[in-house]
């Protein structure tokens, strides 16, 4: 060990014991050396008395991070290297090095962190791997088979749980005497190493491979601690989204519920406060060995190990007595202790002894050494301490007392709960039951601290880490509430009674015991942190969660701790051991930020400034008196010193504190250490019994971190260049000392709550201002410890948070601003002073409050020390301006850095002048209302109602107002108010339009104007509006405001919150009557136009009526869907409120089912006329045909669900008159019908054999006919002359049919009829349509995906043509047809679904019968015809149906068919072949395909059930007796085949192998949809025939017809394609008439014969 004791001046310089490669290296930096020893600089010392003076230790590089050992130590510099100084024996050298030497193994890696244990180190690299060296013999270093480890070695940390097992990345290591642990990036603890202080599942030591501490998993670990034989763990609390409990209600370990309930007079009390010791006496074990158990009741305790305490009666001046701690007896010592120490180096440095107990040995050489650094004079004696620097009775107490243990989730100010309204009391009223229960978070916290570790190797400290790599510097951020324990030494007021607190405020009828209990398992991810008793419920959050989080630390965590713990350094309570991890319930909600353990004590750092210590205090190294150490307990620091940094060593605690001057100063605590000569008893001595100041801590400069370890302290400052540090280390300062202060005044907060139940109309403001408090309270904490991380750290400028995101800070500053201006308008203050209770508070607690607000006025009222108590904290701005206003000249003004700061500053100044203004208002406000006499106070009132300006003080007179008129205006931030007399009128701002009349009312005008501007900027829900105003100062025409209407009309009553314009509804808004009635959507001039979606009760059947569609001029007008509270559905066209147009009407499931329809078709003024289809389900039948005022009147057809198929002339909704029906069985009647398909009257039936009966006919077709009249059964010539009826002579022409849909969409191109329009404006309406679509998208992304946003992009751009059409402008205009058929939004592509819908409507179910088949190719032609009018309107340069386009280029588009080309007419032209079947029906026939040929293989059903029996009978022979049947001659036969590459003979038995590839090819004839893709598998086909002809015949090959038609027959009979009648009659029907098809019209003339021919 290196024991220094020269001069403070003299440094060490280890320039001369560097290898000299490395001081070339170093020497070529050189320019750089005098920069980096500014900062980083480190310090060494040794004990604590007067004349210490550190040594500096000066490397070429700046010292990022350190860590002690027992004898020797580990460096970190900036550039990723690592150095080791003092004793060790593992290096196996026979000298050792007089100073810090490089880890030349560690020369390649850029290493992170480093930790040391006590005899052995670790150092872990940027790409998560560790590197392990030093003493092994317990298994610490993870490599096996070596009790010493020389050089550092990787060690792997694999996760075997997962498949294949993966290498865990780590982000720190922390190293104990015999074990070590590390804490992955994924926030998981891993151990290795012999004992208990592992925390795995096992009694077999040495473990040597790092295991999984399986206790914490699922918990989110942020830090790791080791100390002698335990462990510490940080665990950052992580709410889930929701509540949830854990399936295991038992304990794991000793069995008992985990839950008890107990009833109550008006309450359940549910308890989760069970407390498992899990506690086990382990004796020392060694290589290979178990350790031996017992039980817990075989341990020794002394009797005072659970002290008993006494509660006090409750009083309001101390409701919770002391209770007295007894003392203990430290008889348990380590085995650790208990070895030898190791002999200290005689390296000519002096031998050190300890010394008694005083803390200076010259006194007065002390006072006056401090006298010279600073003004302070510091208390010298130790009892002296106990009075003003101890910690409060009541912190004390609060760590055991069971009525004390809840009172922190008492108090809680949860500014989390739901946001409350700051005009609506009422509301708040409301919602102030709930606001305990409804705390549901779903945020996912991201480690905030340094997600990092402090270890102590039996005391080793890593303070943090140290991440060179920015991706694993990570914050969170989660706003809730500052706890109870936020206060300071020095307060000696506790609250009140839980339990008094529960029945006063009667916010829930469930209490929840033992928080905190509940609290240690919230860091699991099915417990969330509960908060019980007074919810103080704060103002909305405008910031969002995500950006906190990934910028501020959390500061909800937990300290686990598992290990030895025969000293009490666990923190539970007792000296058991722990096998696996414990929470240290004490420390729960004590916002603990950091840890670190020495060999028997543990230190937790806290956001308020406060260090918590237990374990052992044998040498003082708790820093507290007669205090128990088996619980954490407040270490005793003078009032006024705010701990931010905590180092432990072997038996001392190492502080560094901000005091009264910016500097940090130094504290320490624990064993004394003086020079001495004589050698026999080096370490003998005594020790200090609370903190003790270095005074040579001023001279060393700003200290940012320290470390400690064995009897070893060390200080990592930097110097003050530019001012930059100096004022780096004020902003933090000020900003910790801001927090405690914050913290003080939230506990007096919390007794203002206890005693404010009395004033309730207050309750309420108070709590929405507390809650405010307590999240600006939060914020300071989470700011000041990111300001800690930002000094130990690289300080870069622009990680500044403050700077980096305002807007945190100014949302949570202007929420809390808002409502303490509130409580002052409503009189709040003075309501706190009323209750006796708070007044007895006041008087008490009037010296804290000066202290607090730093007030030299002594004889100041209670009024004005509240206001500015909570005003106080708004002052803070401009502490923020002025250290940063410091902070930029520190830089060049022409830097970045410069402007940034100054961009900073000028927005918190911009906001300290906001606030100030906000509080002159307030109390300007407040005066009003006191001076105010009118009677109508009350009701004009409101908290967030600001005073502007009244007419007593600023004449404004009433036009045309009577000879004793008597009027008042008085202008608020909100509404204008007109008084007169008794009675006043009130005017919000938000929709008040002025208009000047005179030059008089300009000054209320210019007023008036302001306000408005004001109240608009704010915008619904206190949402920050843009608004547009004039460059005259105006306020906008265009608002968007809350009214309810008064005047009589169809508006009476009902409220508006929306867009107004000139004073009228214009734009989105939603209009709601008090009956029930709602309408969303646009409006236009005060009337519903546009798109809206429109709800209205039934009060008939008590149901609701919605309708979702457009309006115009405030009527039903347009498309839309209606739904009726009948269960009927309408959705189509309207007009006048009306159905007008086409729609469907559907009946749903709350209708009758005899009255079950579909009805799609034309509606005239709400009634059904026009052409339509009814499917009626009842009765299974449909009616095609058409129809006048809701009747069938017209020619039309029925089909019934027995396939009877009637057709004829409709009359009142019966047919009557001459018809016809036609039988599923062929049989026909053709005759006089009346009462709905009854025989009446003349006609003939002809059945299906060509028999005839003429006569007079009377019955009902089924029930039985009476007929009279002439058989005929004619010869078989007169039978074929003969003219049956077929189906369709009576049905609706196709033309006719749908006329209302093409008629929509003519409309929507803005057309009155067919071709009745303007082109460019059809394209107008076009692109507005598809606009309008994009914009709703907006508000509804979900409904259209990137693919058909970019579509509508697209066609929004109309297609240019100049000139006559090309086959390149033919092309694009085929391309534009397609995307826009494709999308519903466009008119076309509505056209083409709505066509769709009714095809199927009519051709499926019942309508799917063969007498439709002519009737639906008709239609699909009609559909063709009219269709292509419209985009003949569209594009007027194409030619008419049937018109030819020359082709310029030889190459032709690739998704262009072959078949529209001319090449295969007879004409030797190239070109385009133009009509409607090339354009529209590619598009449209895929989607008809499935109902169309339905009906072409119901009509070939009889052919083709003789077919396919053919074709299995034939496809039963192998393939060269089947071409043999076929006669195909002998030289046609394949004589090979080529399968694979390979060539096979064709045997006898072959089968199914010649002719493959042509059988394939026909065989995809039935995935094709069009004529022409039909005609191209069968051009193919043929094809593949002839290829494989040429390919046996020569290439020279050529067919004749009786050659090619037994080879295509065999290929159609091997193909066994069903329905191939259908095929070839869907290609013969639907075929352009106009192509020529040249040779494929004789391809298709010879499959069609093959098809007969196998049937016969």
């Amino acid at each position: 060990m290196l024991l220094f004791s020269r001069p403070f001046e003299r440094t060490i310089n280890f320039w001369e014991c560097l290898p000299s490669s490395l001081h070339q290296l170093l020497s070529s930096s050189s320019g750089e050396e005098e920069g980096s020893r500014e900062k980083g600089v480190l310090y060494r010392w040794q004990g604590y008395f007067c004349r210490v003076t550190p040594e500096r230790l000066l490397l070429s590089r700046p010292v990022l991070h350190a860590a002690l050992g027992t004898l020797h130590g580990l460096l970190l510099t900036e550039d990723g290297h690592v150095y080791n100084f003092g004793e060790q024996p593992w290096k196996r050298v026979e000298s050792q090095p007089a100073g810090p030497v490089i880890e030349s193994a560690l020369s390649g890696q850029c290493v992170i962190s480093v930790s040391a244990g006590s005899y052995h180190c670790s150092a872990v690299t940027e790409d998560g791997l560790i590197h392990m060296w030093g003493e092994n013999s317990h298994g610490q270093c993870g490599v096996s088979g070596m009790d010493q480890v020389p050089s550092p070695t990787p060690v792997n940390v694999v996760d075997g749980e997962i498949h294949p097992p993966q290498l865990v990345q780590v982000l720190n290591v922390a190293c104990g005497a015999q074990h070590t642990l590390a804490l992955s990036r994924k926030q998981e603890v891993w151990a290795w190493g012999s004992g208990c202080q592992l925390g795995l599942v096992t009694n077999i030591f040495p473990v040597w491979k790092p295991q999984k501490v399986e206790h914490l998993v699922g918990r989110y670990v942020v830090q790791i601690a080791c100390g002698g034989f335990h462990s510490l763990a940080l665990v950052q609390i992580i709410s889930p989204p929701e509540y949830s409990q854990q399936a295991r209600d038992r304990c794991g370990q000793c069995k008992p519920s985990l839950y008890t309930m107990t009833g109550k007079d008006d309450h359940v009390v549910i308890s989760d406060e069970h407390y498992c010791p899990l506690g086990v006496e382990l004796t020392d074990s060694k290589e290979g060995r178990r350790s031996g158990q017992s039980s817990p009741a075989q341990t020794p305790q002394s009797k005072n190990s659970s002290p008993h305490f006494e509660v006090s009666p409750l009083t309001l001046k101390n409701i919770c007595e002391d209770s007295g701690f007894s003392d203990r007896s430290q008889q348990n010592t380590t085995s650790q202790e208990s070895q030898p120490v190791p002999a200290l180096s005689e390296t000519g440095h002096a031998r050190l002894r300890r010394t008694k107990s005083n803390p200076y040995p010259d006194e007065q050489a002390l006072t006056d050494y401090l006298k010279r650094i600073s003004d302070q004079t510091l208390a010298e004696q130790p009892e002296a301490t106990s009075l003003g620097g101890s910690h409060p009775p009541s912190r004390q107490s609060s760590l055991t007392c069971p009525l004390r243990s809840d009172q922190s989730d008492e108090l809680t100010l949860c500014p989390s709960s739901p946001a409350l309204s700051r005009t609506d009391i009422r509301y708040r009223q409301r919602c102030a039951s709930d606001t305990v229960t409804d705390r549901k978070h779903s945020l996912h916290l991201i480690p905030t601290l340094d997600s990092t570790s402090d270890d102590s190797s039996l005391h080793s400290s890593v303070d943090g880490g140290v991440y060179i790599s920015d991706h694993v510097i990570s914050n969170g951020c989660l706003f809730e509430s500052c706890e109870e324990g936020g206060g300071a030494a020095g307060m000696d007021f506790c609250p009140a009674d839980p339990l008094q607190v529960k029945k006063s405020t009667s916010l829930t009828d469930i209490t929840l015991e033992d928080a905190e209990a509940r609290n240690r398992r919230g860091s699991l991810p099915g417990f969330s942190p509960g908060i019980v008793g007074v919810t103080v419920v704060g103002a909305r959050t405008t910031t969002t969660t995500s950006e906190c989080r990934n910028l501020l630390p959390s500061l909800y965590t937990e300290v686990w701790s598992w290990g030895r713990g025969q000293e009490g350094q666990l923190g539970h309570g007792d000296y058991l051991p722990r096998l696996q991890p414990l929470c240290i319930k004490s420390l729960s909600k004590k916002e603990v930020v950091k840890i670190t353990a020495g060999a028997n004590h543990s230190l937790a750092l806290t956001a308020q400034c406060q260090v918590y210590s237990w374990g052992s205090d044998k040498f003082g190294q708790l820093g507290r008196i007669n205090a128990p150490s088996t619980v954490p307990n407040l270490a005793m620091i003078s009032e006024g010193i705010r701990v931010w940094d905590v180092a432990a060593g072997q038996t001392h605690t190492l502080l560094l504190a901000d005091g009264d001057c910016y500097q940090p100063i130094l504290y320490y605590s624990g064993e004394q250490v003086l020079e001495s000569t004589d050698s026999a008893h080096p370490l003998s001595g005594t020790y200090t019994q609370t903190p003790t100041l270095l005074p040579f801590c001023m001279n060393i400069g700003y200290v940012s971190k320290v470390f400690g370890g064995g009897l070893n302290c060390l200080a990592l400052a930097d110097q003050n260049a530019m001012g930059f540090i100096a004022t780096i280390h004020e902003l933090a300062s000020a900003e910790r000392k801001f927090y405690c202060t914050l913290s003080k005044i939230v506990l007096l907060i919390a007794h203002f709550v206890l005693n404010l139940w009395i004033v309730t109309s207050s309750m309420l403001l108070f709590q929405e201002m507390a809650g405010s408090f307590s999240k600006l309270c939060h914020l300071t904490g989470q700011h000041s410890v990111s300001l800690t991380n930002f000094l130990q750290r690289g300080k870069v400028i622009k990680t500044l948070v403050l700077i980096k995101s305002t807007d945190i800070f100014m949302d949570t500053y202007k929420e809390y601003s808002d409502p303490v201006g509130n409580f002052l308008v409503m009189g709040g203050f003075q309501s706190l002073l009323k209750p006796s209770q708070c007044v007895v508070i006041l008087i008490n607690k009037l010296e804290l409050i000066q202290t607090l607000l730093e007030s030299k006025e002594k004889n100041a009222s209670p009024y004005d020390l509240l206001v500015n108590l909570f005003y106080m904290p708004l002052q803070h701005l401009h502490g923020y301006n002025r250290l940063l206003l410091k902070l930029a000249h520190c830089f060049e003004v022409n830097t970045e850095e410069y402007d940034w700061i100054q961009n900073g500053c000028s927005k918190y100044e911009a906001l300290a002048c906001l606030v100030s203004k906000q509080r002159r208002d307030a109390e300007a406000t407040f005066n009003f209302w006191k001076n105010f006499k009118g009677k109508n106070s009350e009701s004009l009132r409101k908290p967030s109602r600001r005073l502007v300006c009244e007419s007593s003080n600023k004449a404004l007179t009433l036009q045309n107002a009577g000879r004793f008129s008597a009027s008042w205006f008085i202008l608020f931030s909100d509404v204008l108010v007109h008084a007169q007399f008794s009675s006043h009128y009130v005017y919000p701002l938000a929709i008040l339009w002025v208009e000047p009349i005179s030059d008089e009312s300009g000054k209320w005008l210019r007023a008036i104007n302001q306000a408005i501007e004001d109240v608009l900027a704010l915008g619904l829900n206190g949402r920050t509006c843009v608004s547009r105003s004039s460059q005259k100062g105006e306020p906008p025409v265009s608002r968007t405001s809350t009214y309810t209407f008064s005047k009589e009309g169809r508006l009476k009553d009902a409220t508006y919150e929306g867009r107004w314009l000139s004073g009228k509804p214009h734009g989105k808004g939603t209009l709601k009557w008090p009956e029930g009635t709602v309408y969303c959507g646009t409006f236009k001039n005060g009337l519903e136009d546009g798109f809206g979606d429109f709800m209205t009760p039934n009060i008939t059947l008590n149901k609701f009526e919605r309708y979702q569609g457009h309006w115009k001029e405030g009527k039903i007008h347009g498309f839309g869907t209606f739904w009726y509270a009948s269960g009927e559905v309408y959705e189509g066209s309207f007009r006048d409120n009306m159905c007008h147009g086409h729609g469907m009407l559907r009946s749903g499931k709350l209708a009758s089912p005899s009255s079950s329809s579909v009805f799609v078709g034309q509606w005239v003024q709400g009634k059904r006329t026009g052409y339509g289809v009814c499917d009626d389900f009842s009765r299974g039948e449909k009616y095609m045909g058409m129809w006048l005022d809701d009747q069938r009147h017209g020619v039309g057809v029925v089909i019934t669900q027995f396939g009877l198929y009637y057709e004829g002339i409709f009359c009142n909704n019966k047919m009557m008159g001459n018809g016809t029906l036609l039988c599923d069985d062929d049989t026909v009647f053709e005759g006089e019908f009346i009462e709905d398909w009854t025989l009446c009257g003349k006609g003939v039936l002809f059945m299906p054999n060509g028999d005839s009966l003429d006569g007079v006919f009377d019955g009902h077709w089924g029930a039985g006919l009476r007929v009279a009249g002439t058989f005929t059964k004619p010869f078989e010539a007169l039978r074929r002359e003969r003219k049956i009826p077929v189906a369709g002579q009576h049905a609706v022409p196709a033309e006719e049919k749908w006329k209302a849909v093409f008629d929509e969409c003519w409309s929507r191109l803005g057309c009155e009829g067919p071709g009745e329009g303007v082109h460019e404006k059809a394209w107008e309406n076009i692109a507005i349509a598809l606009t309008a679509r994009r914009r709703q998208q907006r508000y509804r992304p979900e409904e259209l995906s990137r693919s058909q946003t970019k579509m509508l992009e697209s066609l929004e751009v109309i297609p240019q043509h100049v000139g006559p059409i090309t086959a390149d402008s033919y092309n694009r205009i085929r391309r534009y047809l397609l995307k826009a058929c494709d999308t519903p939004h466009h008119p076309l592509g509505w056209l083409l679904e709505t066509l769709v819908t009714v095809y199927r409507m009519t051709y499926v179910g019942v309508g799917s019968n063969r007498r439709f088949l002519q009737q639906a190719v008709e239609e699909i032609q009609s559909y063709l015809t009219r269709i292509f009018q419209i985009v003949r309107f569209l594009f007027p340069g194409l030619p008419e149906d049937g018109g030819f386009i020359l082709d310029s280029s030889s190459s032709s588009d690739e998704g262009t068919e072959s078949l529209n080309s001319s090449t295969h007419s007879e004409t030797p032209q190239q070109g385009w072949l133009v009509s409607s079947s090339s354009l529209i029906l590619p598009v449209l026939l895929p989607r008809l395909y499935p109902p169309l040929f339905t009906l072409y293989t119901l009509e070939k059903e009889r052919e083709e059930e003789v077919y396919w029996n053919c074709v299995l009978r034939l496809n039963k022979q192998p393939d060269l007796a089947l071409l043999a049947f076929l006669g195909v001659q002998q030289k046609f036969c394949p004589v090979s085949i080529s399968v694979l590459g390979e060539k096979n003979q064709v045997l006898p038995c072959t089968k199914d192998a010649c002719f493959a590839t042509a059988v394939e090819t026909l065989q995809q004839i039935s995935t094709a949809f069009t004529p022409s893709d039909k005609l191209q598998v069968i051009q193919l086909t043929f094809e593949e025939i002839t290829q494989d002809m040429q390919a046996l015949l020569g290439q020279d090959f050529l067919w004749c017809m009786d050659d090619l038609f037994p080879i295509f027959l065999y290929v159609v009979l091997r193909a066994r394609i069903r329905n191939l009648g259908s095929e070839v009659s869907l290609i013969e029907d639907l075929t352009d008439p106009s192509l020529q098809l040249g040779q494929l019209g004789f391809m298709l003339t010879t499959l069609k014969k093959e098809t007969l021919n196998s049937k016969i």
